[in-house]
């Protein structure tokens, strides 16, 4: 933001650049001025269910880290982990707490996404959730058209009341 001379933003990521988008609403609340979220989780608040996670991160970072070039392994490994490792429940205990519009886009056939997305809904205040009929893990990819549709309202509402 800073680089573009922008104060504020509507703030916007899938999957796990929708959990990112919230995490950076925690560090910087002054900056954000509505969230898109897509097939996004809010993250574990069960210290087992985290574990699990956590441990799923291990082994992909080490199977994709054998796809990385010589020396170049042990620092995405590093930079993998940090980023995709849960610490805590911060993310998901904050939702109640976030005082700025979210719309949270799910695809109807992405089932690990849409429990986790009707709950970032229904506790975000100002949260609306849309799914995508027949769409997957990535319905801007898939079924753009109504994606752009959902997104361009959403904008509308937010950036220009």
């Amino acid at each position: 933001l800073d680089q573009v001379g922008a104060d504020r933003a509507v703030v916007g990521g899938h999957s796990l650049g929708g959990y990112l988008s919230l995490a950076f609403r925690i560090a910087h609340p002054d900056r954000v001025e509505g969230l898109i979220l897509l097939d996004t989780g809010p993250g574990y608040r069960d210290d087992t269910a985290r574990a699990g996670w956590n441990r799923f991160v291990d082994k992909e970072v080490r199977r994709l880290a054998e796809e990385q070039p010589g020396d170049e392994s042990e620092g995405w490994t590093r930079t993998a982990e940090r980023i995709l490792k849960q610490h805590d429940g911060s993310v998901i205990e904050s939702l109640p707490a976030i005082d700025v519009p979210v719309l949270v886009i799910v695809g109807e056939n992405d089932k690990p996404f849409r429990g986790g997305s009707a709950y970032m809904a229904d506790k975000i205040p100002d949260g609306e959730l849309v799914v995508i009929d027949g769409a997957g893990h990535s319905p801007n990819v898939t079924h753009r058209e109504e994606f752009d549709r959902c997104v361009t309202k959403f904008l509308a509402r937010v950036v220009m009341p």
